[in-house]
């Protein structure tokens, strides 16, 4: 007979670590909120206010900023999914060579967001590699500016780079996992190759899907290092706007009002996204 886990024993058994965690983001948040409505302000005077909370929601700059970021996360994390998951179900079977392909494709993990920053930017500058190669070719005359493009194609390219490795790691996991009675009772039900990945393979990596997706747009929507080197001049994103307000003013409470609209914004983005996949996956079944 199988022994029921006692619900009280495993919360104690998960306290220590969880516990931590909680602590140490929970204190960061209160912080954040009390800093937005007028304490705790280093550079001036403390006191109860909504003003900073009124001054940021009616900030044209803010709300061009959080558009921005909603682009890039988005993007970053949608077409890197769309790349993995080829690429996952290519490395379902083992096959000679794909252990050091995979480790290939999953060494940007291993790199500094910083570091790939300037390695990028050194690629495309205006006397960078990429531009003396297409002169020596004979496809341009003379140097294109690809630097700090308007529309943050740059910072796209960097998070797909680095962000792609880490949803192909989920995704190889959940695809690997499939049994292959199931896809091949599929085939011989009759289903081409896509029906198989569109009814059977997709419900089954869902999960895997989802959590690569709500990851890896957190991670771009909050991002600072990209966008610092590679990102365009005339906007700016979210966490570049937030140390602006704060480095350039001393805006600590607008600074925190920021904070907590980008979590905000985080949390529903992401949940958004993964529900988003999820319709997509059940319609797609049907």
């Amino acid at each position: 007979m199988k022994e029921k886990s006692d619900p009280w024993l495993v919360a104690l058994l998960l306290l220590p670590g969880c516990g931590l965690i909680v602590l140490l983001v929970g204190a960061v948040v209160v912080m954040a909120v009390v800093q937005s409505v007028g304490y705790f302000n280093f550079a001036g005077e403390s006191g109860f206010t909504l003003s900073h909370w009124k001054d940021q929601m009616s900030s044209h700059r803010l709300w061009r900023s959080f558009g921005y970021s909603l682009k890039i996360a988005t993007l970053s994390s949608v077409l890197s999914v769309l790349a993995a998951y080829p690429l996952a179900l290519w490395f379902r079977k083992p096959f000679k060579g794909s252990a050091f392909i995979s480790s290939l494709l999953k060494a940007p993990l291993l790199v500094h967001g910083l570091v790939a920053a300037f390695l990028y930017v050194n690629f495309i500058s205006f006397n960078g590699f990429l531009n003396q190669l297409l002169m020596f070719i004979g496809l341009i005359h003379d140097p294109i500016r690809m630097q700090n493009d308007e529309r943050g194609i740059g910072v796209i390219i960097l998070q797909l780079w680095k962000q792609m490795p880490f949803a192909l790691l989920l995704l190889t996991g959940a695809v690997q996992a499939i049994g292959d009675d199931i896809l091949l009772a599929a085939q011989d039900l009759g289903a081409p190759a896509f029906a198989r990945f569109r009814k059977v393979i997709a419900p089954l990596t869902l999960k895997s899907l989802q959590a690569a997706l709500v990851i890896i747009f957190i991670g771009a929507a909050g991002d600072y290092s990209f966008q610092v080197i590679a990102g365009p001049v005339n906007v700016n994103s979210i966490t570049q706007y937030m140390y602006i307000i704060q480095n350039e003013s001393g805006g600590w409470n607008q600074a925190a009002v920021v904070a907590i609209m980008l979590m905000a914004f985080s949390l529903v983005g992401s949940l958004a996204l993964a529900a988003i996949a999820q319709a997509v996956v059940k319609r797609g079944q049907a």
